[in-house]
């Protein structure tokens, strides 16, 4: 777990038995590739911090399209923070790209950690701020971008991603066809 701590301790200083309070507080969960961390139309119950494996979160458009949004790896929290919060129905879906571990916590132990630990809530609300700005840099670039503009900022930005995730997922992420991408991909080789 010292990749979690680790991860916490960048945003405030805690001592030994606050750290070990917020191990007691999670559990370590694995989900096999493709199943859902949590899913669109219901309440997001956990949030996780990944030990292993890649996660993405997406939606189906009003077309019935998969859009993948953006993808988390090791090192960092994954949940729906909004709706995790607020415990409304979230509208994407969180899924597990490769089979995967996380460190969890239920929204209960999450609320004790701030009730009990003095200046928790202020980490969180860092913790939630970085999440959110991996999310931003890694959300699908800008369309105004051409494909291949796109899927070249994509190898730049996440090399140890690109060959651990389908090819309809990297497609969905940069908002062309699963052809387009191996046209791509062919004529850069």
């Amino acid at each position: 777990m010292k990749a979690l701590t680790d991860f916490i301790l960048q945003f405030g200083d805690l001592n030994q038995q606050q750290l070990d309070l917020i191990l007691s507080k999670g559990k370590i969960i694995e989900l096999k590739k493709e199943e859902y961390f949590s899913e669109a139309g219901k309440v997001p119950r956990q949030v996780g911090f990944v030990l292993e494996g890649v996660f993405r979160f997406c939606y189906y458009n009003n077309k019935g399209e998969e859009i993948t949004n953006y993808f988390v790896d090791e090192g960092n929290f994954v949940v729906d923070n909004q709706k995790f919060e607020s415990q409304v129905e979230a509208s994407e879906y969180v899924q597990a790209v490769t089979d995967a571990r996380l460190f969890a916590f239920t929204k209960k132990a999450w609320d004790d950690l701030s009730d009990t630990i003095v200046g928790f809530e202020m980490i969180k609300a860092n913790v939630v701020k970085k999440c959110l700005m991996v999310a931003m840099e890694r959300r699908s670039p800008l369309v105004s971008e051409d494909a291949k503009t796109r899927y070249l900022s994509f190898i730049e930005a996440f090399p140890a991603l690109l060959n651990r995730i389908p090819l309809s997922h990297v497609a969905s992420y940069l908002g062309i066809t699963q052809q387009s991408l191996s046209r791509i991909r062919k004529n850069i080789r």
